[in-house]
């Protein structure tokens, strides 16, 4: 028994040493990247998917000369700070928060280790950082923000008739909060009115929607962790009253929406892992500026818009990136 605990160690030992010199040690070689996100959701998992795969193509493999930690915090702020205390204390060689509330969990907890942020509406007024500038600090990321004009004049092709739109938001997701403010300002000015239904947890989704039936004339549903974790509730409600869900996130439409035009989350993932690999080549996080995701696409779910008795225009099937389902005859 002896012999076989030595020679595992032995053996450990020659892995470990393989290929280094006097002054190079394994973490020199070996990068720990720590992933968080608030909740488990298809575009948040883009992103997380988007960083490994930016790793991959630059030459990082798992459990050869990378190791990746990741954690969901389930839609709770209280795990997201015990995630962020975990990491620290297992001192990786950068975080890579997903989603707002786990960012400002994990800013909140070191001043030193690097982070980057990604999929954050408004990391400014998140209080991560001051300005698209170089922060001088230990952050940077990549902001999913979309100009609000452009989604307006894509619920008016949906809806060339809209005079109501629909929002179910979290109050306490500042994301969703920013948005409503925004976007009820602009709609205004354009003679369309917003009707905002605060859902404060998960299980008050299906009631808040219930609550716009007759009231608008479509749906519009933003990267709300808390909406979009019960979103299958908003789709039944627009299924059975014929009220157009529109997104603004891609993958909504998987999952029910007859449309959506934002951002590829997997593209912000990539984004965001290459800020990743700037850090693990030695670059200090404060010194790169944070961006905002570049690629948007247009997708369309025809089994949808069936169910909720929308009709798409040429122009609108023409210009879509993707179409699911099967056209009506």
């Amino acid at each position: 028994m002896l012999k076989k605990i030595v020679t595992s160690t032995l053996l450990t030992s020659c892995i470990i040493t393989i290929g280094l010199t006097s002054a190079t040690t394994y973490a020199d070689i070996v990068k720990n990247v720590a992933i968080t996100a608030i909740v488990e959701h298809p575009s948040l998992n883009e992103i997380r998917d988007g960083v490994k795969d930016e790793l991959a193509a630059s030459g990082y493999k798992l459990n050869d000369n990378l190791i990746v930690q990741y954690q969901s915090a389930q839609g709770s702020s209280a795990n997201a700070a015990q995630i962020a205390k975990q990491f620290i204390g297992n001192k990786p060689d950068i975080i890579v928060a997903i989603a707002t509330p786990s960012a400002q969990a994990v800013a909140a907890s070191t001043r030193t280790i690097p982070i980057v942020f990604a999929g954050i509406t408004d990391p400014v007024a998140a209080k991560l950082i001051k300005s698209f500038e170089p922060t001088g600090t230990n952050i940077t990321g990549v902001s999913d923000y979309l100009p609000l004009e452009p989604q307006i004049e894509f619920m008016k092709k949906i809806v060339p008739n809209v005079k109501a739109v629909g929002y179910v938001y979290s109050p306490g997701e500042i994301n969703s909060t920013i948005v409503l403010k925004q976007l009820s300002e602009l709609l205004t000015q354009q003679n369309i009115k917003m009707v905002a239904v605060p859902a404060q947890r998960t299980a008050d989704i299906p009631t808040a929607a219930k609550t716009l039936t007759g009231k608008v004339d479509l749906i519009y549903t933003t990267t709300d962790n808390n909406v979009v974790s019960a979103y299958e509730s908003l789709v039944k409600v627009a299924n059975e009253n014929k009220i157009p869900l529109l997104a603004s996130f891609p993958d909504a439409i998987e999952r029910g929406a007859v449309a959506a035009f934002g951002m590829s989350y997997y593209d912000v993932g990539r984004q965001s892992g290459k800020l990743v690999i700037r850090i693990l080549n030695g670059e200090k996080p404060g010194d790169i500026a944070p961006e905002t995701g570049h690629k948007t696409q247009l997708v369309i779910n025809l089994e949808a818009a069936k169910r909720q008795g929308v009709t798409l225009s040429d122009d609108v099937m023409q210009s879509a990136y993707r179409v699911i389902g099967e056209k009506s005859q």
